[in-house]
């Protein structure tokens, strides 16, 4: 089994920038309207499709595993959850993954997006805590997680992996898997692209869009 060549998936993910005095919110998380989520996320099948500059990466969404967590990720690509923009402080609707990147790439271990600055510190400036499920283990490739900084410190960071990675059972909520061979030769692509000495990929790779669709069970 592959060592992980760094223990925390987000290490500094939290850190105050060089200049900045903002630090990120750690107030208390509250749990988007429902009447914003545009329908029900348990029992029905939810799909996140990743529109990047390498391919599309479509995602099989664990509302009834990680309801918190999925609402979060889906108010935050649809726009319907409120977030600070971490540039301006300002508050903020609208789509919030739409024209990051994947601002940390490792081969053999995982691809990280969901920060808007692209530094790795960026987030939606505010926390909630972990979701772990008995029946979810990084026992497989290609599954979704959220990044932290420690326990309880998720924001909007998220990874995906491309090998299995026991070590971060029960440190990182689990709360989706990509779906289909396509999508996974893209999150392959992507996590084999050029990277500099911060695993950074030389060539940037963008989402575009990130859209979320609802299919009946």
């Amino acid at each position: 089994m592959l060592s992980c060549p760094c223990p925390d998936v987000t290490s500094g993910l939290f850190a105050r920038p060089v200049g900045s005095s903002r630090v990120p919110s750690r107030e208390p998380w509250r749990a988007p309207r429902p009447d914003l989520l545009r329908g029900a996320l348990v029992a029905e099948s939810v799909y996140a499709t990743l529109h990047t500059t390498r391919g599309d990466i479509v995602i099989r969404l664990f509302p009834d595993h990680a309801p918190t967590t999925v609402r979060n990720f889906v108010g935050l690509a649809e726009g319907t959850r409120e977030w600070t923009d971490p540039k301006t402080g300002q508050q903020r609707n609208g789509r919030f993954y739409d024209g990051t990147g994947f601002h940390r790439v490792i081969d053999s271990f995982m691809i990280q997006g969901g920060d808007p600055l692209g530094t790795g510190t960026g987030g939606p400036g505010y926390t909630f805590k972990d979701e772990f499920h008995p029946e979810l283990g990084f026992d497989r490739p290609y599954l979704l997680a959220m990044a932290n900084a420690g326990p309880g410190t998720n924001g909007s960071q998220f990874f995906i992996t491309v090998q299995s990675t026991s070590w971060l059972n029960f440190k990182h909520t689990i709360f989706g898997e990509v779906d289909g061979e396509e999508s996974r030769a893209v999150v392959d692509a992507i996590a084999t692209t050029r990277t500099d000495g911060q695993d950074r990929p030389v060539d940037p790779v963008v989402i575009e869009r990130l859209d979320i669709e609802r299919r009946d069970s």
